[in-house]
């Protein structure tokens, strides 16, 4: 895929130019560099993975293609909590397939608290329920409303899907936290804030 078919498929969860959002898992930042296309200059984006290596990449290809977005790289498993400010979103593309249901299911509880009232939560996952060595647990969007809403995330959508040559078809999903939540969990005390 090409960045725009990246930027094709988040973008109808990306409610408008600036914001705090985070890419969990970013890799090398196909995903980032389509949020920071969305976000523009007034957007800051968290880049959270586990290779240093690939972020320095992101970094350096942030720099050179919209160096007016905010990044800030971010070497930790986002499996494990994280000390964060409350997103107004968070982009997990192609990650959450690496983790089994009991973990996704407590990652994902996990991920909601880090979203302010209203926050929203891109996921972008291979539209398959069976997997391969690569892509242990993928799972369809009819799967994915269902593990949202235990999450307690809310207004599930569908927001894109395009062909994808290594399982078929990938999509992306948008859900979001309700507003009336209480103010997520950001890893700090209220006196901290």
């Amino acid at each position: 895929m090409e960045h725009a078919d990246h930027v094709a498929l988040i973008r109808g969860g990306v409610p408008g130019p600036g914001g705090l959002w985070a890419d969990i898992g970013a890799g090398a930042g196909a995903f980032t560099l389509a949020l920071a296309d969305l976000l523009g200059p007034d957007g800051k984006i968290l880049a959270i993975d586990r290779d240093e290596r690939a972020l320095r990449h992101l970094a350096t290809a942030m720099a050179a293609r919209f160096p007016a977005v905010a990044l800030r790289t971010i070497v930790a498993d986002y499996t494990r909590p994280l000390d964060l400010p409350p997103l107004d979103g968070i982009v997990a593309a192609n990650t959450l397939h690496f983790l089994p249901s009991p973990a996704r299911a407590a990652v994902l509880t996990r991920l909601r608290g880090y979203l302010r009232p209203g926050g929203r939560l891109i996921l972008v996952e291979y539209n398959i329920a069976r997997g391969n060595p690569w892509v242990p647990h993928p799972f369809t969007y009819d799967t994915w409303e269902t593990m949202a809403d235990r999450a307690g995330f809310g207004d599930t959508r569908l927001l894109a899907r395009r062909p994808s040559r290594t399982l078929r078809e990938i999509y992306a999903a948008a859900s979001e936290v309700p507003s009336h939540d209480a103010p997520p969990y950001s890893g700090l005390s209220r006196a901290d804030r």
